[in-house]
């Protein structure tokens, strides 16, 4: 049964142009990024074989829940904060992904980072399913106390589907260690006893790991000099443009600057830079970490928003948010490889336009996929209790990115798709395969 068949098989289903049965909390006419999932699950199915039976499975979430988070603010009223956890398939363990603190966190968008997940985990084959989670909140609009009250009560509110064997958050957009560390308290002290592997990005102090707050950049890093070399990109003479310049775009923008690589151009939520000699990447880390935004910055000119998309360069790494690069900007795009250091940052459609355009792609479900392989790490380190070296933790994650990229790079080659639909074919053909030898309960 196809999913046209399935929607008009069952009257109460919505149907969206895709061709969808969709659940009925979401708008069919505004699907949002879970619209964006669907069209990459589709341009998947055709290579999966057998298993495109079982596709289904990924089309929808395992499990959605919703939860009211109240909280007392300093001022003695009483705020109501709307959560989220999304465990999208646990078929190959349990459920994994990161949350999020922002004022647009919405459904369909955690379905999608769940959805994402999934893949993720898959394509560099850690023992994970896809989870994510979120708050409607604008979390600077909070004094600290009121973020540790409003992060402690979300977690008991969500405390019934996580833990260490069922579900492991971990940092996201706006949320870091000191989030994890009261999530790891809090569900400890409902459960009555400590367990540091409920959520990873914690603080070293209490389980977490060496190596994970650079990870994602890192693996960011790792899988651009892979791809460098198969299309004749030296890196050591690379310009770098970086959207983003947190925890994922500045790690990445250290680490490429360290291999002779210039960064040319920075954008953030405060604006745009430029400098044609590159930037002072230590320098720039260092007024973003004081003022929270490249705005300001002394060694650089100014830049338009708009005028970011278009800068000469070799290297575009999107490290923000969804959706940053569509059908409107994908045709300025002048850089010769996009490494997707953020979760979504490209539309279906404009991934046809840089395809059309011969700029290689390297899409989120593996580019980003360092923290989460480093994540794993931290969770095998805390059930054992006995900890790595970072030397170690850095030397077992280039490994892992190489050969995942290595074999997603031979499926592009002989399947003559995008790296994006390789990585979903190799990830897929993993989730499905384990869906099918398990079978369907009861």
């Amino acid at each position: 049964m196809n999913a046209r068949t399935s929607a008009s098989a069952h009257p109460g289903a919505i149907s969206n142009p895709y061709g969808h049965a969709l659940p009925s909390y979401l708008q069919a006419d505004h699907l949002g990024p879970w619209g964006v999932y669907l069209q990459q699950v589709d341009r998947v199915i055709p290579h999966l074989g057998h298993l495109a039976r079982w596709a289904e499975t990924l089309k929808r979430p395992k499990r959605a829940l919703i939860v009211d988070v109240p909280i007392e603010l300093d001022n003695g009223t009483i705020a109501h904060f709307e959560g989220y956890r999304v465990q999208h398939n646990t078929s190959r363990g349990p459920g994994k992904g990161g949350v999020r603190f922002h004022q647009d966190v919405t459904l369909s968008e955690v379905m999608a980072l769940s959805a994402w997940m999934s893949v993720k985990n898959a394509a560099v084959n850690v023992p994970y399913g896809g989870a994510k989670g979120g708050i409607r909140v604008d979390p600077k609009t909070l004094s600290r106390g009121e973020l540790e009250r409003m992060t402690r009560r979300y977690t008991s509110e969500i405390g019934i589907i996580i833990g260490p064997t069922k579900d492991i958050p971990a940092p996201d957009v706006n949320t870091n260690e000191q989030i994890m560390a009261w999530m790891m308290d809090t569900y400890s002290m409902n459960e009555g006893a400590t367990a540091t592997g409920v959520v990873t990005g914690k603080p070293v102090d209490l389980g977490g790991s060496l190596g994970r707050r650079e990870a994602t950049g890192r693996g960011v890093y790792t899988v651009g000099v892979e791809a460098a070399q198969h299309i004749g990109l030296d890196i050591s003479q690379a310009r770098l443009a970086v959207q983003g310049f947190g925890n994922v775009g500045g790690i990445a923008a250290k680490l490429f600057a360290q291999a002779g690589a210039r960064v040319v151009a920075v954008q953030d939520h405060g604006g745009s830079i430029y400098q044609e000699s590159g930037l002072d990447v230590p320098a720039l880390l260092a007024h973003v970490a004081e003022h929270g935004s490249v705005a300001g910055f002394a060694k650089a000119e100014v830049l338009a928003n708009d005028a970011f998309w278009e800068v000469d360069c070799d290297i575009l790494i999107p490290a923000a948010l969804e959706q940053q690069i569509n059908a409107g900007n994908a045709g300025r795009i002048k850089a010769r490889m996009v490494i997707e250091g953020a979760n979504g940052p490209t539309t279906p459609e404009a991934d046809d336009i840089l395809m059309e355009r011969n700029i290689l792609v390297l899409p989120d479900v593996i580019a980003n996929a360092g923290g989460v392989t480093v994540s794993y790490f931290e969770w095998v380190q805390d059930f054992s209790s006995f900890f790595w070296t970072e030397d170690e933790i850095n030397a077992r994650l280039v490994r892992i990115m190489k050969d995942a990229f290595a074999g997603v790079w031979s499926v592009a080659q002989d399947k003559k798709v995008s790296l994006r639909t390789a990585t979903f074919i190799v990830a897929c053909t993993r989730i499905l395969r384990a869906r099918e030898l398990r079978g369907l309960y009861p």
